[in-house]
């Protein structure tokens, strides 16, 4: 058997090195310090100590040799492992039994806080978070644990800010950017009135970026975030998170939660958002290469792909300085953009243009009638 870097050996308390060790051992039996050595490419000092201690475990047993710091000089030692299914056995036996110590700890030192006075937790379906940092804290805890699925609904105003962690010595340490699993699908709704600033664009783009899928709303109601349908997070007060935030275990009302987010996601309006800035078309009009497009595009009945992009965030309800500052256009290409569109559609409001656009199928490729 050969050794395996990649395995995980988290659940048995060993180290990966040991682990490695351990799995040459298994199928390289009587096997000496300096053949393990270079088998794991480890040091012989490094593969030598790890020797001790899987002994030291009964894991390893060994064969021959003169044990280190004995003082006798003589052959080097050579090892074996133990059959795998007892001692590993025993070994998984001693860690469950310090899980369950460890998680009886944990329910005591949880009663501690439910019954302190400045708690606000009414039971185990809810949790009140009053100040920014436990806020912030709850919240990256709860998205780097997410396994399958994070839903989300934002809106203005948007933090700007965390709490900055310190050192011993006072100093501000590094603030670690929210984290979540490459297998876990993060699906997004943005309010489109408010998705305008630095803050929300570069979020939309991080989750994008990652395999995210995002949509926009007119008139979000509010911010929630669902994790797994097992918790969610949201104000509890007011729009704004750091007034203080309620965390729901209630599985009723992650129902009600999980239900009123499918519902916006339904009538959302999908966006593709580059994390590479086109270049704007000039202020005045747009470039030949544009003009060129626009005019074929009119040619088979349906807009270029600029014009339908602006189209889409249109029909989500955003304002031209929003899909300017969304699309890297100037804000006059926009409304140029607009203005031909409903020329051709025969649309005197927004409103007429993005209901036109839609029943023509201009919204979504490969739909033009």
């Amino acid at each position: 058997m050969d050794p395996s870097p990649g395995a995980s050996w988290a659940g048995t308390g060993l180290t990966p090195l040991a682990g490695q060790v351990l799995e040459y051992l298994v199928g390289h039996p009587d096997s000496g310090e300096r053949t393990v050595a270079a088998a794991v490419g480890a040091t012989a000092e490094d593969t030598r100590l790890t020797l001790a201690s899987l002994e030291a475990d009964l894991l390893a047993v060994r064969v021959d040799g003169t044990p280190a710091g004995a003082g006798v000089e003589g052959p080097p030692s050579r090892w074996r492992a133990s059959p795998p299914r007892s001692s590993l056995g025993s070994l998984l036996a001693r860690r469950r039994q310090d899980l369950a110590r460890a998680e009886l700890y944990m329910e005591r030192l949880h009663e501690l806080y439910r019954a302190a006075a400045h708690r606000y937790v009414d039971s185990d379906l809810f949790e009140v978070l009053t100040t920014p940092a436990e806020v912030a804290t709850r919240y990256a805890h709860l998205l780097r644990t997410a396994r399958e699925e994070v839903l989300h609904l934002a809106k203005p105003p948007y933090v700007t800010s965390v709490p900055v962690p310190r050192d011993g010595e006072g100093r501000p340490g590094p603030v670690a950017e929210p984290v979540w699993g490459e297998e876990v699908r993060l699906r997004s709704v943005y309010d489109s009135d408010g998705f305008t600033d630095a803050v929300s664009l570069e979020t939309a783009l991080r989750g994008t970026s990652r395999g995210g899928e995002l949509r926009l709303a007119p008139d979000v109601p509010m911010k929630l975030a669902v994790f797994d349908r097992t918790a969610a997070i949201m104000p509890l007060g007011g729009a704004d998170p750091a007034g203080g935030s309620l965390v729901v275990h209630s599985p009723p009302l992650l129902e009600v939660l999980t239900a009123l987010f499918e519902n916006i996601w339904h009538r959302a309006v999908p966006v593709a958002l580059s994390p590479h800035p086109r270049p704007p078309a000039p202020d005045d009009r747009t470039s030949p290469a544009a003009d060129r497009a626009a005019v074929r595009a009119s040619a088979l009945g349906g807009p270029d792909e600029r014009t339908r992009e602006i189209l889409l965030l249109l029909s989500a309800g955003m304002k031209d300085e929003a899909v300017a500052r969304v699309l890297h256009l100037s804000r006059r290409t926009v409304q140029k953009h607009i203005s031909d569109a409903a020329k051709t559609l025969g649309a005197r409001t927004r409103f007429q243009i993005a209901l036109l656009a839609r029943d023509r199928g201009w919204l979504h490729p490969g739909q033009d009638t």
